[in-house]
């Protein structure tokens, strides 16, 4: 897997060849240099991640080339998003499809953030034809990886996290769910990411051109970039969730390894242990440390328990937070969302520490600052 090559392969198919800032172009060569030399990839695992690759380059020239033809889009303020963070598996995902249910808000949506160009229109939003396309795409790991669903599951007309528009600019923790890349790993847990979220900002100011809203976005990836997400959001409301941080760790262990094995038939379980419990550790870390300097006042903090126990009371907290009134309409909204989905509505996530070789004990030392600094957040009553 060659970057060039693919890079060429990517202008062919779309006719142009300006990416934009070429800041992208490390985290894309060494990504590919790392999965090539160590994720030991099936070939099937060759060919998808090659098409992931293309796919995110081609929607990086289309991005780039609708935004040279329209200037002024880049004028245009990306304002108060609601950005949802904190550990994988903490409940992100049914926070973030229960903000998509108000219709004042505008959330990421699966299928529009690798195919964005045209910026989608307020008008047939719903039946996009590229809404069809991205179940053609869902439909191909669900046959390749059945049991996928159970673990984490995307409604192709649903919302997405926003890795999937700062894996276009190669710094995103999506590309470590699905190759085992220590290399590539080391180099973005230490690079500025600076480029990614200049990149990202550019893709919201074209989506919300002609289908606009107040975004409410997620991903445990912004942990890791505090400083570029508000420096160009400067005001996001941060939203961060809370669980015991064992099942965090266990939960999300078994994830990548169901992933990543969809594309590899070697066994990576002891450097997934290590690995993402390292990144684990590391979310929760720069977090403490970003609110160490700047405060607490940006943050509403949500224990998973309240979550799962009283959802929309959390909703209402998270509004109050930012002064924003939870409408009748969005109320309803929420409520039949969860009545429509029950927990487990795709199967039932199982996974055990023995079996997957990991030790509660030495979890919870790892996270031993955290727990101490939201016990209350982490207390299981």
């Amino acid at each position: 897997m060659d970057a060039a090559a693919i890079a060429s392969g990517a202008c062919e198919q779309t006719g142009l060849d300006d990416f934009g800032d070429s800041r992208y172009r490390e985290g894309l060569e060494i990504f590919l240099a790392s999965a090539t030399e160590e994720a030991r990839l099936s070939e099937l695992g060759e060919l998808a991640i090659e098409a992931q690759v293309t796919k995110c380059l081609v929607n990086r020239l289309r991005v780039t080339a609708w935004l040279t033809d329209h200037p002024g889009v880049l004028a245009e303020p990306v304002e108060r998003p609601i950005m949802v963070l904190g550990l994988p598996r903490t409940g992100t995902t049914l926070l973030s499809e229960l903000l998509h249910c108000d219709p004042a808000n505008r959330s990421l949506m699966r299928w529009e953030a690798m195919d964005s160009v045209p910026p989608p229109e307020a008008g047939n939003f719903g039946s996009d034809p590229r809404v069809e396309a991205a179940r053609v795409d869902a439909g191909m790991l669900d046959v390749l990886n059945p049991g996928f669903r159970a673990i984490h599951y995307e409604a192709p007309d649903g919302p997405t996290e926003c890795v999937a528009v700062l894996a276009q600019d190669f710094k995103s923790l999506l590309w470590e769910c699905v190759a085992n890349v220590p290399l590539y790993s080391e180099w973005l847990l230490g690079c500025d990411q600076s480029s990614a979220y200049e990149y990202h900002h550019r893709v919201l100011q074209l989506l919300q051109s002609h289908a606009p809203g107040r975004w409410a976005l997620k991903t445990p990836h912004h942990c890791l970039a505090l400083d570029p997400l508000v420096a160009r959001y400067p005001d996001a409301r941060l939203v961060m969730t809370h669980r015991d941080p064992v099942t965090v760790v266990a939960s999300l262990c078994s994830l990548v390894r169901s992933l990543s094995g969809t594309f590899s038939d070697a066994d990576h379980g002891d450097y997934i242990n290590e690995h993402w419990t390292t990144v684990a550790v590391e979310l929760v870390e720069r977090v403490m440390a970003w609110r160490d300097v700047h405060g607490d006042d940006a943050f509403v903090d949500v224990p998973y328990r309240d979550l799962v126990s009283d959802p929309l009371a959390v909703v209402r907290s998270i509004y109050d937070h930012s002064g924003t009134d939870l409408t009748p309409e969005a109320e309803t909204a929420m409520s039949g969302y969860l009545a429509d989905h029950p927990q487990g509505e795709h199967g039932k996530h199982r996974y055990d520490l023995d079996d997957l070789g990991l030790n509660a004990d030495a979890i919870q030392e790892r996270f031993g600052a955290y727990r101490d600094r939201f016990s209350e957040e982490l207390a299981s009553r």
